[in-house]
C-alpha cells in the first residue's frame, strides 16, 4: 500500500496531497491529453498527469486556457461507437453565470487541436468550500470521468465560518474508478487488497466492476497522530460508485456539505457529528477527522450501498488506513481576513415554499432505449424544458420512477433537501447533488434568487452513462 504522503505537496510546506494551480489572474494552461500507452484521456498540467487543485478566492477571476490535444481518432468506445475526443470543462458547485467565456458547457467545447479561453468569475458571496471541475461534454462524458478527467477546486475562506480548521492539516482526497481487470488473478488483487465486500450487496445482481482510489492510490494510508484533528475534503469524482464514507470508531465533525458550509445559511449550526456520510457520484463531504489511539487499527471506508434491482453492485471496500505518525511542527495556514458572508431566509418564507405545490416536477425514467427526464430524452439541439425568472426561491419535486437510484443535480444552483417520500426532514441540507432513491421522490427549495445565473444552464442524473444517455435537460434562467 502506498502513501499518500509520496504523493507531490506544494511549495507552501502545508501537508497537502496534490500538485495545485496557482493563484493568479494569468491564465493556467491544462491539456486534455491521450496516453501513448493505453489510448485513455486525461489531464496534463506543467507536465504531470495528476489533475491539479485549483484554489481561488471570492471575488476573483480563474482563467484556464484548455488545450485539446486528444487524439483525432480514438481508441475509447462511447456507448457502441469511437469516442469522438470533444472536451470541455464543467465547475461544479460554483455560482457563476452559464454564458461563455465562464461555465457554459453547452456552446463551448472543443475537438481535437482546438483551444478553449476560460475566465469565470467567482463572485464575493461564493461559499467557501469544496467544489470540483470536470469535463461535460455530451455523449463522451462518462468515459473522460471514468479516466480521471477531474479535479478539485477549493474557494478559499472556509475558515470565517469554522475558525478551528485553521490550525489543521488539511486533506484533499479525490474519489475515482479503478476499474476491476476481467483477469481473475488481477480482480481478486485488487478485490482482497481493499477487502471488498463479496456478498451481494443490495438488491443489485450484477458483480462489482470497480474499487475507489483515492488521488490515484489503491488504499493508501494517511498519516495522523493519536487525538489529532484534521480536516478532511473529500469530493466523489466517481461517475457511478456512491460513497457512503465512516472512519472506524470515529465521528465526522462535518463542517460543509457540496461546498457549503452549513453555517451559510444558518449561523447557528457550526457543525454536525455523524458516524457516516452518503456521497452520492459530485458530492462532496469537509470534515474534521480525530486521529484513533496508536496502538488501534483505523481505517476510511465505503459502505455497502443499495443501487436498487437495476443498478449497479456498491460493496463496502476500505478506502485508506489511517496510520499512528506525529503531526508537522507547523499547520497552521494564512487567514484571509473578513466576515463570513450569510445568505439567510426566514423560516416563515421556507414554510411558505414548502407546504405549496411543486412548481415543477423532475420525473425521471428509462427504458431499454435511453433515459429520460419528464419523458423527454437531451438532445444538444433541445430548446429548455423549462424558463425561470431569477429572484425566486420555488418548491421543486424530483421523482425516481425506475428501479435504480439517480442522483440529481443542477448547475449554478443549491437547493435545500427538506423532505423525502414527503416527510420533512430532521435536519434540512443545502446540496447541488441529491441522491433520489429508486420508487422514492425528494422535495427541494431551488434558490433561484442569484441574478448572476442568467442563461442557459442544465440538470441532469450525475450517473454520467445515464446522463450521456439522455437524462439531461436544458432550463434558461432570465
Amino acid at each position: 500500500m502506498a502513501s499518500i504522503e509520496l504523493l507531490v505537496a506544494t511549495a507552501s510546506g502545508q501537508d497537502r496531497i496534490l500538485p495545485e494551480l496557482p493563484q493568479a489572474s494569468t491564465p493556467v494552461t491544462l491539456v486534455a491529453a491521450s496516453n501513448p500507452v493505453s489510448g485513455k484521456s486525461e489531464f496534463r498540467y506543467q507536465g504531470n498527469n495528476t489533475p491539479p487543485v485549483i484554489r481561488v478566492q471570492t471575488g476573483s477571476v480563474l482563467n484556464v486556457e484548455y488545450k485539446n490535444e486528444l487524439a483525432a481518432q480514438s481508441k475509447e468506445d462511447c456507448f457502441g461507437h469511437p469516442c469522438m475526443n470533444m472536451t470541455n470543462l464543467h465547475f461544479h458547485g460554483l455560482h457563476v453565470s452559464p454564458n461563455a467565456p465562464q461555465d457554459d458547457v453547452l456552446d463551448m467545447v472543443a475537438s481535437p487541436g482546438e483551444t478553449l479561453h476560460y475566465a469565470v468569475q467567482v463572485p464575493p458571496q461564493q461559499p467557501p468550500g469544496l467544489y470540483w471541475y470536470h469535463t461535460h461534454s455530451h455523449g463522451e462524458s462518462y468515459v473522460q470521468d471514468l479516466d480521471g478527467m477531474s479535479g478539485a477546486i477549493v474557494v478559499e475562506g472556509i475558515e470565517r465560518y469554522a475558525p478551528e480548521v485553521r490550525y489543521m492539516r488539511e486533506r484533499i482526497l479525490v474519489l475515482r474508478n479503478l476499474v476491476l481487470s476481467n483477469d481473475g488473478v488481477e480482480r481478486k488483487r485488487i478485490t482482497e487488497s481493499v477487502n471488498m465486500q463479496t456478498s451481494q450487496c443490495g438488491s443489485a445482481t450484477e458483480k462489482a466492476d470497480a474499487a475507489f482510489t483515492v488521488n490515484g492510490t489503491l488504499r493508501p494510508k494517511i498519516d495522523i497522530a493519536p487525538g489529532e484533528r484534521q480536516f478532511w475534503r473529500i469530493v466523489n469524482a466517481s461517475p457511478d460508485l456512491y460513497a457512503d464514507l465512516e472512519v472506524d470508531s470515529v465521528s465526522l465533525e462535518v463542517i460543509a456539505l457540496d461546498g457549503m458550509p452549513l453555517a451559510y445559511h444558518d449561523p447557528s449550526i457550526r457543525n454536525r457529528s455523524i458516524s457516516h456520510v452518503l456521497l452520492p457520484p459530485a458530492g462532496r463531504v469537509e470534515a474534521i477527522v480525530t486521529g484513533p489511539p496508536a496502538d488501534s487499527h483505523a481505517a476510511l471506508r465505503s459502505r455497502c450501498f443499495d443501487t436498487g434491482p437495476d443498478g449497479d453492485a456498491n460493496p463496502a471496500m476500505v478506502l485508506a488506513d489511517l496510520v499512528s505518525a506525529p503531526p508537522p511542527s507547523n499547520q497552521t495556514r494564512p487567514a484571509l481576513g473578513g466576515a463570513p458572508v450569510y445568505e439567510t431566509f426566514l423560516p416563515t418564507v421556507l414554510k411558505q415554499i414548502e407546504t405549496s405545490e411543486p412548481q415543477f416536477v423532475v420525473t425521471f425514467t428509462e427504458d431499454k432505449q435511453g433515459f429520460y427526464i419528464n419523458g423527454q430524452k437531451f438532445k444538444m439541439n433541445s430548446g429548455p424544458m423549462l424558463t425561470v425568472d431569477v429572484g425566486s426561491l420555488q418548491h421543486w419535486r424530483v421523482v425516481n420512477s425506475t428501479k435504480e437510484v439517480h442522483p440529481f443535480h443542477i448547475h449554478q444552483a443549491h437547493f435545500l433537501t427538506y423532505a423525502i417520500d414527503g416527510k420533512p426532514l430532521k435536519d434540512p441540507v443545502w446540496l447541488d447533488t441529491v441522491n433520489v432513491c429508486y420508487g422514492s421522490s425528494v422535495d427541494l427549495v431551488m434558490d433561484f434568487t442569484d441574478p448572476i445565473i442568467r442563461g442557459m444552464s442544465l440538470f441532469h442524473c450525475h450517473l454520467f452513462k445515464h446522463e450521456d444517455k439522455g437524462m439531461m435537460a436544458k432550463i434558461l434562467f432570465r
